[in-house]
């Protein structure tokens, strides 16, 4: 897959504080996995390397509001995510108590994503993007790659990563720019990611590898 700075996009998925914090909602579950992998540490590194050689940055973030709460169908995911208030908001308009919450981004990745030229997608509902307007960003900028990561490798960057797929984009995911949930029951979710990102991706390259392509 050949990356380039004219329509190859930098996209990151969640780079919020209830999955990348150790003050987090969900650190208890993810914190072993972003430890391990040094995703904050590898998000930021292609962060700084995307905005010196002038690649497009997207962000597809995940909000709940009030309103959600009246679902009356969610997968375990979901009813635990509403359940620990994950990045909850206090409304779709309303950005009470929003800096510093586990909804904000990460503190450090604040001077890449708020310089006014990342592009910041409407919320993700689920775990994909057919509920945000991240395909419609990428396409009205002339986008045809994509160099995915962010949070969680199983869950929304894999929803991501198929769904962009199936809309005709060639994706490369970053393997230690994400990291996953670990439960003792149901297992492992980055080395399940990992697994299906061999499958389906056309490229799966570390931090190392991205930046070196990225320059």
């Amino acid at each position: 897959m050949e990356i380039n700075g004219t329509d190859t996009a930098v996209v990151f998925i969640d780079p919020q504080n209830d999955v990348l914090s150790e003050d987090g909602a969900n650190w208890g579950v993810v914190g072993a996995s972003v430890t391990e992998n040094r995703t904050v540490e590898n998000l930021e590194r292609i962060f700084e390397t995307a905005k010196a050689g002038g690649y497009e940055v997207f962000i597809s973030p995940h909000y709940f509001y009030p309103t959600d709460s009246g679902w009356r169908m969610n997968g375990p995911l979901e009813t635990s995510e509403l359940e620990t208030h994950t990045f909850a908001r206090a409304g779709q308009l309303d950005l009470t108590g929003f800096r510093g919450s586990g909804a904000d981004w990460l503190e450090r990745f604040k001077p890449y994503i708020e310089d006014g030229r990342t592009v910041v997608a409407s919320p993700h509902k689920v775990f994909g993007p057919e509920t945000n307007d991240l395909v419609l960003q990428l396409r009205k900028r002339g986008m045809r790659r994509i160099i995915l990561g962010g949070m969680l490798a199983n869950m929304c960057v894999e929803s991501h990563m198929r769904h962009l797929i199936e809309e005709g984009f060639e994706v490369a995911l970053v393997s230690d720019a994400t990291a996953g949930p670990r439960h003792p029951i149901w297992g492992d979710g980055y080395q399940a990611a990992i697994i299906n990102y061999r499958f389906f991706a056309h490229a799966l390259l570390s931090t190392d590898e991205a930046i070196e392509r990225m320059r």
